[in-house]
């Protein structure tokens, strides 16, 4: 079917930057969406997103688990690794109701539509949570695609965006997409895309990312989306949050 898909990753709990999102995607004529995991995490809105996110599902967005979505239906007694010193899962978990835990365990990892291959992070072991940073791991993850009979894989889970894609000679290449330049991802090739973070960017640039894929043009564009971080980060002070959670919104890192 032909369509424009929006496609956003990443919102980790940031209700401005996501509603910023939205409204550019409507702007730009998108007829689908689709949100690739982390709904919640770091930000001050769990229960805010998960909302907005249960409402598009019900009018047919498609929604896949993340990591942090994970966490929050089992929040571990001491948080460990990376973000360990950032919003606790078990904040997170407080803040949802029954039916909004419900919801994100109903997700599933991966979803396929037609040649769409929707994930967080690698459709390779996706519970791994791997990510997806160079041709090693691009080419894994598109394998994996392939054999359940997809061309293009869409994640999330790298705060950046960035794209691979399989040449004339068979050899996955990386490719450094601009924002706002709509990139040809004919579909006689095979294309992997981390389409960045709604709600928490980590490339220098505090706007929020999305891209749109419109499958009749077989164009890709990545997009930049000023929003109201100031306020995001507010929220995360307000809701006695690490302020690191707020200070990196600005800087984007």
């Amino acid at each position: 079917m032909t369509m424009k898909l929006a496609l956003l990753a990443d919102v980790h709990a940031n209700l401005q930057a996501l509603e910023a999102c939205i409204a550019d995607a409507r702007s730009r004529g998108a007829t689908q969406f689709a949100f690739l995991g982390d709904l919640v995490g770091y930000g001050a809105d769990p229960s805010a997103v998960v909302d907005a996110v249960m409402a598009m599902a019900q009018q047919g967005a498609w929604v896949v688990k993340g990591n942090h979505d994970e966490a929050a239906l089992s929040p571990p007694q001491r948080p460990t690794g990376e973000g360990a010193d950032l919003a606790s899962p078990a904040w997170t978990h407080a803040q949802l109701s029954a039916l909004q835990r419900d919801f994100l365990a109903s997700l599933p990892l991966v979803h396929r539509e037609d040649n769409i291959l929707l994930v967080h992070a690698s459709a390779h072991e996706p519970a791994g949570w791997t990510y997806v940073t160079r041709p090693q791991e691009a080419a894994q993850s598109l394998d994996e695609a392939r054999r359940r009979g997809a061309a293009i894989v869409f994640g999330g889970h790298v705060h950046e965006q960035r794209l691979f894609y399989v040449g004339a000679v068979g050899k996955l290449m990386p490719f450094d997409p601009a924002p706002g330049v709509a990139v040809p991802v004919p579909s006689h090739r095979e294309w992997l895309a981390t389409v960045g973070s709604v709600g928490q960017p980590r490339d220098g640039d505090p706007r929020a990312m999305y891209a749109i894929y419109d499958s009749g043009e077989q164009r890709l564009t990545f997009v930049r989306v000023p929003y109201d971080h100031a306020a995001a980060a507010a929220a995360i002070v307000r809701a006695g949050l690490p302020s690191h959670n707020a200070e990196r919104l600005a800087r984007g890192r």
